[in-house]
Order: structure tokens, then C-alpha cells, then sequence
């Protein structure tokens, strides 16, 4: 069985006893992508290896199944990257003052480490103190880039081995440029999210995240820069203001059409190509301020459709 297919089963498993109402074949086929045969075929697996496996009926005659609680106690770890995430949460409630927020996200993650045995958070203490210091956070408000998580997966990886990774770039210019770097870590912005990394022994430099093609991680390793400070690239970060939703129109021209098109402005948002090659956005939200902040930076390449009047509008506060 592919290593992959072992680690869906041991992921269903561990949602089999996570939730209480039970696991259904519809939730098999949706959470892991896969037809209602193989969905059938998992289930029969997990009933085989965990003959404790049982099942309640649900609404409407759904069978769901579920594992009894304690049953997986030493088949569930946790990876350095899912302790790193649970700090790097704790650091972004702390940096917007969420406070009763951190103070139980705090709790939880000392429930979780004190299940994880001492010597399994000994070996993940030096991996999650790396990734600690190989990310940090540029936190503004507004539409957040889409970004392929192979690809930072990929780095996330070589950063931990101190290897060099060979990228496929897309420039603003659309050209795509092969680089061979030496990745130091992530920043994540309003507009975009970056990867800091060397190139030819140059200082760092950021990368766009979502202009990565494709990343191959190198045999080759190079030694981190001890003087490397992530924190110095961090920009300030302001709070998000929120009003009554309105109705929201954006035209971009052509020559920043396709850049716009990678942006996800807002979850309800509709897209269209026009046929000059402008792209129009559509979505419903409040938060006036933040919009106008956000198309400052798109400059004389993006019009607003809606609402009418933007400048009068802005000032209707």
C-alpha cells in the first residue's frame, strides 16, 4: 500500500474517534476525495485493524461509524510543523492584542504537548524552534493571495535541512526565471506573501510566494546566516474596520488583469473576463477604509464601478 494511502487511513481513524456523531461514507468520499466504492473500502479497513469500531444510525438512516475514545492513544503524534502552527497562532493573537483569545489557545497547547511524550518533544523542540524563527507575519487586513501549499510545503522542508531549493519564478514581467536559492523563511503580507531567500550569495530578497511555479529541493546544503533577523522585514499591522455590507464593483485593466486574477478578494466573490482583457470583480462587504487603503496599491491600473462616486462615498463615515 502507497505510504500515502496508510497515512488517509490513519488520518480516518483519527476522525473516526475525534468525532462523536461518527464518520458516514458522504463525509469519507468528501474529506478524502475519493469514490463511495473506495470510501467502503477505507471503512472496511479501518473495521478490520479496529474490531471496536461501532456504529449508530444517524438522521435520515445515515450509518456512521465511530471509534471509542482511548483506542488510538499511541497511534496519534504530532509533527513539528502542527506544534509550530499552534506558536505561530499564539504570536498573531498576541500581536492583535487578542489576549483572551492567546490565553486559551495557550491552555490548549499545553494540553497537547503534556500528551505528547517527553522523549517525541525533545527530538520536535530544535524542528519547531526553526520554524518559529523561519516565519514571521506582515499582518494587514483584506483580500489574501491563493498559494500553493506543495510549493511551501516544499520549502518549509528545505529550510529545516538547510537545503538549497531550484524554484521556477513568474516575474511581474510574466517571465518565468529557474532560480537556485537558499530559502530563510516566509512573511505573510495583506497583498502577498513572500519567501525570503539568497540567491548567488546575495542578501536576502523577497519572492512572492504565489509567483513560485514549482520548487525542487537540492541534495546541496548551505550553512544559515547566524545574523539573519526575519523580524526586520515585518511591516507594521492595523486593525480591520467593519460597517454595513454594500455592493462592491472593481475594474482592472489589462496589464494587471492576470495578477488580479490570482487574489482572492473576498469568499463571495465572482470573476469575469472581459473580452478587452480587463478583469471585473464583484463581491458584497463593508470596510470602506481598508478598500481604498488596498486599491492605493494597484495605483491608476484599477477603477471603482461600485459604488458610484467612490471618492464622495469614502467620505460618507
Amino acid at each position: 500500500m502507497p505510504y500515502e494511502k496508510t497515512y488517509d487511513l490513519l488520518d480516518l481513524a483519527i476522525k473516526m474517534q475525534s468525532c462523536r456523531e461518527g464518520v458516514s461514507l458522504n463525509d469519507i468520499c468528501a474529506d478524502f476525495h475519493v469514490s463511495r466504492r473506495t470510501a467502503e473500502r477505507m471503512r472496511d479497513m479501518i473495521k478490520g485493524k479496529f474490531p471496536q469500531t461501532e456504529i449508530i444510525i444517524g438522521e435520515n438512516g445515515v450509518k456512521r461509524w465511530f471509534i471509542p475514545q482511548g483506542t488510538l492513544r499511541d497511534f496519534i503524534q504530532f509533527s513539528a510543523e502542527e506544534v509550530s502552527l499552534l506558536e505561530n497562532a499564539k504570536e498573531l493573537f498576541r500581536q492583535n492584542n487578542m489576549m483572551e483569545k492567546l490565553n486559551i489557545l495557550e491552555r490548549l497547547t499545553d494540553k497537547i504537548k503534556a500528551n505528547i511524550k517527553s522523549n517525541v518533544m525533545r527530538r520536535l523542540e530544535p524542528d519547531v524552534d526553526a520554524l518559529m524563527e523561519a516565519e514571521g507575519y506582515v499582518c494587514r487586513p483584506g483580500p489574501k493571495p491563493n498559494v500553493d501549499t506543495k510549493n511551501t510545503s516544499a520549502v518549509r522542508d528545505a529550510i529545516l535541512g538547510c537545503h538549497k531549493i531550484r524554484v521556477e519564478y513568474r516575474k511581474k514581467s510574466k517571465e518565468i526565471k529557474e532560480y537556485v536559492l537558499e530559502p530563510l523563511g516566509f512573511l505573510y503580507g495583506e497583498r502577498n506573501h513572500y519567501l525570503i531567500a539568497k540567491h548567488d550569495g546575495s542578501a536576502p530578497r523577497c519572492f512572492i510566494v504565489n509567483g513560485i511555479k514549482s520548487v525542487e529541493i537540492l541534495p546541496e546544503s548551505f550553512t544559515a546566516d547566524q545574523n539573519f533577523n526575519l523580524k526586520n522585514f515585518a511591516e507594521e499591522s492595523f486593525g480591520a474596520f467593519h460597517e454595513e455590507p454594500f455592493d462592491v464593483e472593481w475594474l482592472f485593466d489589462p496589464a494587471v488583469a492576470d495578477e488580479a486574477e490570482q487574489y482572492v478578494f473576498h469568499p463571495n466573490q465572482t470573476l469575469r473576463r472581459n473580452p478587452d482583457g480587463s478583469l471585473t470583480v464583484k463581491f458584497r462587504a463593508g470596510g470602506r477604509l481598508e478598500m481604498d487603503w488596498h486599491l492605493y496599491t494597484w495605483g491608476k491600473h484599477v477603477k471603482v464601478v461600485k459604488p458610484e462616486n467612490w471618492r464622495e462615498f469614502l467620505n460618507q463615515r
